[in-house]
Parts: structure tokens; C-alpha cells; sequence
């Protein structure tokens, strides 16, 4: 049997575009004369629908495409992901389904098992779990069905009290087709391709992987579909980050050589973070982004983003200086746009701020300068900012990092503006490797912004350290405490100073309602700010 494996990048509720690419890939693969091709979970809806899956309409739509795509599977057969109707009274309204259609119409229905209600997932908030496990069989080939996480409780720790294999391995299925949404994070290639090995070599069954590819909002899908033979060995690996359409026969999965792909960790974080805020704009149908430049290396890391996301002439870059910017920051600033090829401005703040600390001159009663003064330098940046975006319909795009939202060093309604974070989930450590990568063959970010000490230039020689721990401190404690959930004790323990750790989660904590305030942040770590790393905002834990 001949297969395809269509991966594509879908749009969430955008049905006419979803359908029309599984209906070309369909006329695609009638010409390679395939038996079947196979596309990622609720790929009809596009991942995740969220409260869509609450409106009875949205629902219907999604019947609708099905039904018109069955009408395409004459001579060849599909399976598709889309949100089905539970007939039974009892339990949730829906289920995330696979239908496998053929002969023009819905041959049949499997339904998702192990519903993910963690991290940024919250399928149980609206599907039912399936509890009938049954094979299709096709083209005498015996097929196992399952959908994403009903493969991931296959390790020494389940979380799931059932393993769906271990039920459809009895009815001795031959293939192992598994459809996905499974979204991106530095950590996600190398943990996925062992779970796929350990199904395959554990019910020794070849393992066909079809994934999501592109960005929804802050969820960023890598792609990475893949074959697998009945030894755990990848024998087919489409790209990163592409779509593709691409095809295997059966009867060769077990005699083609394995294929190794590997990538650098760095090189996928840049992909990510270029497709993220290419479909951001994209799907919601803006062109051009403005952000300010600082002369630091946060803005000028998320400057090479956008330019090479939304094309150079898409991109305006505005400097911003004030009488504490460095002479530096403004020269390095140019330089890195000349590189770049982007559009620039420089708008002088010292006036308006000026303005500002005379106008409030009266009511501060001649009170010393102090951070109030340093985030009425922000603010005044953040009011040109977005009064530029309103004028021109421009995306202001945000440039702080994980370490300054964590800690909040950041400016509510000035630096921390913004339509899309683009680099709100990398650490400082992690911006200057990223800067470090994007100038492995060539200086495209100055070497001058690399090597200063970071600042914000609010206040006389000014350093981030007068305020933080050094980043090289701060960002392992940063790591333990949020993507590894670690109390102070613990990482106490671990070798870090009491009296620093205690500072820094104390920090992260009261901050929380600024994080609340942030624009959506572009995920490629396993736990980002947002709507995966759910806290509350008054609570007392650690300070």
C-alpha cells in the first residue's frame, strides 16, 4: 500500500482554506497513484480550536467539510482530524475523532483516548475519552488508528491508567498510524522520536507519524512527520517547519536504511521563532511591524526576526534615545539596520520626558529622581510606538525576554507594549547564543552589541546587574523554579546561594500580574509564560 503523509499548516475555523489544501493533497496523491494519505489531528478545525468547540455552529461546519472531502476519496482513502458528536448521553458533548474515509463517504470513526489537561493543553475541558478500541482494515493491510497522546503513555511513569496500544495490539494490527498536534519546544524533537521508537519497538510495528506545521498564536508546530520501522529506526523524515507532501509504500518500510536527521538547538529555535511571528501576522492578516530599538541585544535579536519573518520592507525600526542612551547605542542601532536593510527613524525622547517631569513637577513635590522617572522614559517610548502603529496599522512587536518578564524589569504600558512577545520565552543566556547563532557566518548583529553589558539606560551608567543577579546566575534559578517547578529548598540545595534565590523568587512572584498584561509569547520552550504556566496572581507561596 501507498501512502502520503500530508504536512500541512492549517488555520484554525479558516474551513475554506483547510479544506481546499486536504482536497489539492488528495488530487496530489490520486497522480502518485496512493492507497491513502493521512493528515494531522483536527486538521478540519485547525489545533486548538479552544471554546470554537462550545459554538454548535462551528461544529456543524466542521460535518460539513467532511462529508464535502469524503466526496474527493473515490479510488484512494484519507484519514482526517475533526471534532465529532458523542451520541450517548452521558459524558461531553464531543469527540476528537479520525474519520477514515473511502468510497466517497465516512467509512469510519476512531476517537482520542488520552485527552492532554496539562501545560497548554485542555482537551478534557471538551472531549470525551474513548473507550472502544477497534483496527481498520485496509488494503489488506491491518491498521491501529490512534490520535497524538494516545502513544506518549509508554514510559516508567504513566499518567494515563490506559495505554490504547495495549488493547488494539491484541487485535494484531500490522501498522501503526498515528495523527498529531504536537507542538514545538527545544526539548519536544528528542522527547517525541523516543516515543515513537518505544511504541514501535515495544509492539514491533512499522509507526507512520503525521504532524501539525506552522504557528497558531503562541503555539508554534515543527512539522518532524515521520516512518519509523518495526526496530524503532526513523527510514523517513520530512522537514522542519515545511510543509510537504511525501509518500512510502508499505512494503518498503522495513528494508529502507534508518535516516538520521538532527538539529542544532539553536537552528530550531530560530526557525520556530521566524514561522511563529510570520503566521501570526499571516492569519490575522498584517503586514508590517514597527519595534523600538534600543542598541541592546533583545531588540536587535527580535529586528533580525521580524526582518527575515516579514520580509526587510515590512520592517521599521525606531530609535529612541534619550540624554542617558549611550552615543553607542544609537551608532551600533545603525548599523545593525544597515545590515538588515530595514526602514528607520530616530525620535529623540529628552524633550517629552522633559515635558513630562515638569508637567508632574507639582504634584511629586520635588521628590528625588527614581524608577518613577525611569518608566516615564519607557512610557514615552511605548505612547511613540503605538502611535506610530496606529497611524501606519503597524504590529508593535515586543522585545523583552523570559529573564525580564520573570523578575519583572520590565514597563507596564511602555516596554512591555506590544501585539506579539517574539522572544518572551528564551532567557537572556539563551538571547545571546541566538544572537550568536544568527552571526555564525557573518556579522549581521554588531559585535559591540554583543559584548556590551546589558542596560536599560534609564539613569546615569545604568547596568541591569546594579538591580539583577548577573544572568548567569539568574537564569539557572529562573529554569529551576518555572520549567522544572522547584522549591527554594531545592534549588538551594542544588548549590545556589539562599539569599539570591530567595530575592529572585520573591521576585517572580509578585510580578505575576504583570505577566498577566503581556502580549502572547511566541512557546518554544516546555513551559513558557502564559496560558501553559497558569498561577494565581495574589498568592502567598515563597514570599
Amino acid at each position: 500500500m501507498k501512502i502520503a503523509l500530508a504536512q500541512l499548516n492549517f488555520h484554525t475555523g479558516n474551513f475554506a482554506l483547510n479544506t481546499g489544501k486536504i482536497i489539492s493533497c488528495l488530487e496530489k496523491a490520486k497522480k502518485e497513484d496512493a492507497d491513502l494519505v493521512v493528515f494531522p489531528e483536527l486538521c478540519i478545525s485547525g489545533y486548538p480550536p479552544r471554546d470554537f468547540l462550545e459554538f454548535s455552529d462551528f461544529i456543524r461546519l466542521c460535518q460539513e467539510q467532511v462529508d464535502h472531502i469524503a466526496t474527493f476519496c473515490n479510488g484512494i482513502a484519507a484519514i482526517i482530524g475533526a471534532p465529532s458528536v458523542n451520541p450517548q448521553v452521558e459524558g461531553k458533548d464531543l469527540f476528537n475523532s479520525a474519520f477514515f474515509l473511502y468510497d466517497k463517504k465516512v467509512h469510519s470513526i476512531r476517537n482520542k483516548t488520552l485527552l492532554p489537561t496539562y501545560d497548554v493543553f485542555d482537551e478534557y475541558r471538551y472531549f470525551e475519552p474513548n473507550r472502544n478500541f477497534e483496527i481498520i482494515t485496509y488494503k489488506n493491510t491491518r491498521i491501529a488508528l490512534t490520535i497524538c497522546e494516545d502513544l506518549w503513555n509508554i514510559n516508567h511513569n504513566p499518567l494515563y491508567i490506559t495505554t490504547p496500544m495495549d488493547e488494539l495490539i491484541k487485535q494484531q494490527p500490522n501498522l501503526i498510524i498515528n495523527i498529531a498536534a504536537s507542538p514545538f519546544s527545544h526539548q519536544q524533537l528528542t522527547n517525541r522520536t523516543r516515543v515513537l521508537q518505544n511504541n514501535a519497538r515495544q509492539y514491533q510495528l512499522p509507526v507512520i507519524y503525521v504532524n501539525h506545521v506552522g504557528a497558531q498564536t503562541e503555539l508554534i508546530f515543527d512539522g518532524g512527520s515521520m516512518v519509523l520501522n518495526s526496530k524503532g529506526e526513523t527510514v523517513k523524515q520530512l522537514n522542519y517547519f515545511k510543509e510537504e507532501l511525501s509518500f512510502i509504500t508499505t512494503a518498503e518500510i522495513d528494508s529502507l536504511p534508518a535516516e538520521i536527521k538532527t538539529q542544532d538547538k539553536y537552528a530550531s529555535i530560530y526557525k520556530a521563532l521566524v514561522l511563529g511571528t510570520h503566521d501570526y501576522f499571516d492569519k490575522l492578516g498584517f503586514k508590517q511591524a514597527i519595534l523600538g530599538l534600543s542598541g541592546g541585544i533583545d531588540s536587535a535579536l527580535v529586528l533580525c526576526i521580524a526582518a527575515e519573518a516579514l520580509g526587510k520592507e515590512n520592517v521599521r525600526a525606531v530609535l529612541m534615545p534619550s540624554q542617558f542612551s549611550s552615543d553607542h547605542s544609537v551608532s551600533d542601532s545603525l548599523k545593525l539596520v544597515k545590515n538588515l536593510g530595514v526602514k528607520h527613524d530616530i525620535i529623540p525622547i529628552e524633550k517629552a520626558f522633559n515635558q513630562f517631569r515638569e508637567l508632574l513637577e507639582p504634584v511629586f513635590e520635588n521628590r528625588p529622581f527614581d524608577l518613577t522617572e525611569e518608566n516615564m522614559q519607557a512610557r514615552c517610548r511605548g505612547l511613540i510606538l503605538m502611535s506610530m502603529s496606529n497611524k501606519f496599522g503597524y504590529i508593535l512587536l515586543n522585545t523583552s525576554n523570559k529573564s525580564e518578564l520573570a523578575v519583572g524589569y520590565g514597563t507596564l504600558y511602555g516596554d512591555m507594549c506590544g501585539g506579539l512577545s517574539v522572544i518572551g520565552d528564551l532567557y537572556k543566556t539563551e538571547v545571546f547564543d541566538l544572537c550568536h547563532y544568527i552571526n555564525r557566518t557573518a556579522e549581521i548583529i554588531p559585535d559591540d552589541i554583543l559584548t556590551k553589558a546589558p542596560s536599560a539606560e534609564l539613569r546615569p551608567d545604568q547596568k541591569d546587574s546594579d538591580s539583577l543577579p548577573e544572568y548567569d546566575v539568574l537564569d539557572p534559578v529562573l529554569y529551576a523554579y518555572i520549567e522544572e517547578c522547584k522549591g527554594p529548598k531545592e534549588i538551594i540545595a542544588a548549590g545556589q546561594e539562599a539569599k539570591v534565590v530567595e530575592r529572585i523568587l520573591r521576585l517572580v512572584n509578585l510580578n505575576e500580574y504583570k505577566r498577566h498584561q503581556t502580549p502572547p509569547i511566541l512557546r518554544i520552550s516546555p513551559k513558557a509564560f502564559g496560558m501553559g504556566r497558569r498561577m494565581p496572581i495574589v498568592a502567598k507561596y515563597l514570599i
